[in-house]
């Protein structure tokens, strides 16, 4: 019998990708129109809409379920109201598939269709297993991410990655997925406890560090203030590093990630298994301000920057309020952190891609890590910190 020949079908498509990140203050009380008008853009009348809130973030404002319900009712020609879900907050969120699978439940149960919308109001960790759970519902409903963090308004909420932790590894399920839209409602940071004040602020220092120098500038001159909690600096930070972020995203050349490449990531292989060890009591952005001060020491000894960037950066990470130790001093758990090197690789696939640094605002990658000179770090940052503490 002859055989048949065919030749491969070969097709291609684009698809325009747009999403907003909009700032307010008190985005429920009924005067303010933003959520109106964002859902209201959908132009057919009462739509769907579930509300999904940590727990954390109710805690704190009790009076935040009945400031919904009432919105919704001065706002039912377009909002139809069906329920708020309660999950844990903090990292809490995403270690466990059941609070993916109530947030299932609840989608399923009052018939959210991708016509519909889920609006989480939360931490990062909250928005990251939400947006999973959304995402893989009828393949994807509508998302409005409402980040209640400096680390979720600046960072965690305004990328295309939704996750949840599994087998004893940061993120291992998840979807690249955008929102519909990111309301960064300032109100929701004023209860925030000094840690989660100063947490999300790693991720200015991180992209400051890999892309704009000039910005680092700005948070060396206001790191006090900030610090102090003075809202203008804060609202400044948080403006230009979701700014910096999300430029990367549409302009960095590789938005899913399909490379090896993530310096987004910068100071993350150690802040993931540093996170992982210490049973996720070391907030998000402490570990990674750990991981970036060891990280630029690494960049230090391996000749890349000078001594002195290297206690500029690791000054300005002090003066924002962090511990930059990193809180392992036996021989067998410096062993285990390095292992994140290779769970980072494997986790991205490919050839080891670091990111480190040759200059501030100036992102240099490396392939190879070597693990001695990484050992050496750690303990040279150590000692740094310890000489510090004791001026």
């Amino acid at each position: 019998m002859k055989k048949i020949s065919l030749d491969p079908i070969v097709q291609s498509f684009s698809v325009r990708h747009e999403y907003k990140l909009h700032f307010t203050e008190s985005m429920f009380d009924r005067g303010n129109t933003l959520l109106r008008d964002i859902i209201g853009k959908q132009g057919k009348g009462p739509v769907k809409t579930l509300f999904v809130t940590d727990q954390g973030v109710l805690d704190n404002h009790p009076e935040l379920e009945e400031h919904i319900r009432a919105y919704c009712m001065v706002n039912e020609d377009i909002l139809m109201f069906t329920d708020v879900v309660h999950i844990p907050g903090g990292e809490a969120a995403k270690n466990s598939e059941s609070h993916v699978d109530k947030v299932l439940e609840a989608i399923n149960t009052h018939h959210i269709c991708r016509h519909s919308f889920v609006v989480v109001i939360g931490g990062g960790a909250v928005i990251d297993a939400v947006g999973y759970a959304a995402t893989i519902a009828h393949r994807g409903v509508k998302l409005i991410r409402v980040p209640t963090t400096v680390l979720a308004q600046n960072d965690a909420a305004v990328g295309v990655k939704n996750g949840i932790n599994h087998f004893g590894k940061k993120n291992f399920i998840g979807t690249f997925a955008l929102p519909y839209a990111i309301i960064n409602d300032a109100s929701f940071l004023e209860t925030l406890d000094r840690r989660d004040w100063i947490s999300g602020t790693a991720e200015a220092v991180k992209v400051a560090l890999i892309k704009d120098e000039s910005f680092f500038h700005y948070l060396e001159e206001h790191a006090i203030a900030i610090a102090k909690r003075d809202k203008d600096p804060m609202q400044e930070l948080i403006y230009r590093c979701a700014r910096i972020h999300m430029e990367h995203i549409a302009y960095g050349g590789d938005p899913f990630e399909s490379g090896s490449s993530r310096p987004l990531d910068f100071g993350h292989w150690a802040a993931h298994k540093m996170e992982q060890m210490t049973d996720y009591r070391l907030r998000h952005g402490e570990a990674v301000a750990k991981g970036i001060a060891l990280d630029v020491t690494y960049a230090w000894q391996s000749g890349l920057i000078s001594k002195e960037v290297w206690q500029r950066i690791l000054q300005l990470l002090t003066s924002l309020g962090f511990q930059l130790d990193i809180p392992f001093d036996e021989a067998g758990e410096i062993d285990t952190l390095l292992k994140g090197i290779e769970e980072f690789r494997e986790h991205l696939g490919g050839e080891l891609t670091i990111t480190l640094i040759d200059a501030i605002g100036s992102k240099h990658d490396v392939h190879q890590v070597d693990l001695e000179r990484m050992k050496r770090s750690v303990g040279l940052l150590n000692e740094a910190v310890n000489r510090s503490a004791k001026k």
